[in-house]
């Protein structure tokens, strides 16, 4: 029987390299997406057609707790979850409305809640699991202008630290991946200006790529049981 994980935020980006990553490797996938169901309904029979595993696409929005209960009733076993899905908003605090706010909390922290809650009893099963969790270099040091997903990921990090130290004793490793700019969607707000000075900042010179990250979360999957509770930064360098 094939290992099976539930990935976040798969319709694009890093959820979608870490969805083929999986699927290479012979997992069965539970996808979820809040939007563009179709496309990631599309993708899951390509990755049923490709690498012979199971693929299951959702529509939910992981930052309402009713939508993640129906995601989980279609889920019997669970291997490996992965908290990929996530927002941002670009501006000044003093701009911000609360219900601004409250969304990027709810999809980037509420949603590590929800998912762990339910997949805890279903790892507890096996005596073991694998928790993900895909935050940000923000969460370590904060950014200006990002203010709301700073600490939202920041409270990824620390809830990623907490629930790795509550869990350990039943063998279920939870860890963190704090990306650095990564090629993906969620930077097309800048300019090319832009993101060529913040890459000019990089030692590495580069943005890093999706499928980097996607390897990354992996290795994390298949690690020594002793790591746990880590926020393992894949930045260039640039931190």
């Amino acid at each position: 029987m094939n290992k099976t994980a539930l990935i976040t935020g798969a319709s694009r980006g890093i959820g979608k390299a870490i969805a083929k990553e999986f699927a290479a490797q012979g997992y069965d996938l539970y996808l979820t997406c809040i939007s563009s169901i179709e496309a990631l309904k599309e993708y899951a029979l390509e990755l049923e057609q490709t690498y012979g595993i199971h693929c299951l696409a959702l529509q939910a929005d992981m930052g309402c707790y009713e939508d993640v209960m129906k995601v989980y009733e279609q889920i019997p076993a669970l291997d490996v979850l992965i908290n990929n899905a996530g927002i941002s908003f670009v501006g000044l605090l003093s701009d911000m409305t609360p219900e601004e706010w409250h969304k990027v909390m709810h999809t980037n922290l509420d949603a590590c809640f929800y998912t762990a809650k339910l997949a805890i009893p279903l790892m507890l099963q096996n005596h073991s699991g694998r928790i993900i969790n895909i935050s940000s270099v923000w969460g370590n040091v904060g950014a200006s202008m990002e203010v709301a997903y700073s600490a939202s990921k920041g409270g990824v990090n620390t809830f990623t630290k907490a629930l790795a130290k509550e869990l350990a004793p039943s063998n279920i490793q939870v860890n963190s991946i704090a990306c650095g700019l990564i090629d993906t969607d969620m930077n097309k707000c800048f300019s090319p200006e832009d993101l060529g000075a913040v890459t000019a900042e990089i030692p590495a010179d580069r943005m890093g790529s999706p499928e980097e990250i996607a390897k990354l979360a992996y290795q994390l999957a298949t690690a020594p049981t002793y790591l746990t509770g880590q926020i393992i930064t894949i930045d260039g360098g640039w931190t």
